[in-house]
């Protein structure tokens, strides 16, 4: 199989969505994992709006029977590069590797998207965890993965309350302030699309979210400003949302008890 690599354009969200969908389901069953899409239609909705990113895709040249075997997305609205979702058709690799995210279509892939880039990030399955090491990726955190219904929590105007007022330097500050680096571009495009919301305290912004959901990103000074973002979300993203050590700790007792559900770590 000759592999090429080339840049993605809308017309390619079906069949990447397909092959997205196909290769998540493969990995989920086989650590017993909820679905992270439920359909094809799905995952192709979600890639089509990743294409108006950096994109790199393979193809594969097998006579009239070439076609996309793979994709992978690289965020670059930020100094920090988002990387992924990286999937790769299932069918394509060996068979003892169709569940594994190793094969070499897969390696070229994350591979070329590190290429003369500033260092990434990404969220993944345990199974990527060896191969993206070998590539020179180090793990910083654990994540756990919560999903359920809305909590619907209110809190007092006067001490804590998520509103849809963003304003956009307080928050950049604040995303300076708690990681070192602000991700305005995002937090711009999540005002545009009016799923930004901010936490006050006091009469002071303390946090914001772009969306309580596994590709938005939330900050806050307090693990208690956290909190209230996420008890006030009208919604949770499929597949739910990351929460990371040491909000998860102090958080997850009462998610439990409220309803939500430990997805996978």
């Amino acid at each position: 199989m000759t592999i090429v690599l080339r840049p993605g354009t809308p017309a390619d969200a079906t069949a990447c969505g397909t092959i997205c969908y196909e290769a998540f389901k493969a990995v989920c069953t086989a650590h017993n994992f909820p679905p992270d899409f439920p359909s094809p239609e799905v995952a192709s909705g979600l890639l089509s709006m990743l294409l108006a990113q950096s994109t790199l895709l393979f193809g594969r040249r097998r006579g009239p029977k070439g076609g996309i075997v793979g994709s992978n997305f690289l965020d670059e609205r930020s100094c920090i590069v988002g990387l992924g979702p990286i999937t790769v058709d299932p069918t394509v690799a060996e068979p003892r590797h169709r569940c594994a995210p190793d094969a070499g279509c897969h390696r070229s892939l994350c591979a070329a998207a590190g290429r003369g880039r500033a260092p990434a990030a990404g969220r993944l399955h345990n199974r990527s965890l060896c191969l993206y090491t070998k590539l020179g990726f180090r793990t910083r955190e654990a994540v756990s993965i919560l999903q359920g219904k809305a909590l619907g929590l209110k809190f007092r105007a006067t001490r804590s309350g998520a509103r849809r007022r963003p304003m956009w330097p307080v928050c950049n500050r604040i995303c300076h302030q708690v990681h070192g680096f602000d991700r305005g571009v995002e937090l711009r495009d999540a005002i545009d699309q009016k799923t930004a919301s901010v936490v006050e305290h006091l009469g002071r912004i303390t946090g914001y979210t772009t969306g309580i959901a596994f590709s938005a990103h939330s900050v806050a000074e307090t693990n208690q400003g956290l909190m209230s973002l996420i008890g006030a979300a009208p919604e949770f993203g499929r597949p739910g949302f990351p929460a990371a050590p040491p909000a998860i700790t102090k958080f997850l007792p009462g998610g439990l008890e409220a309803g939500l559900k430990l997805v996978f770590r």
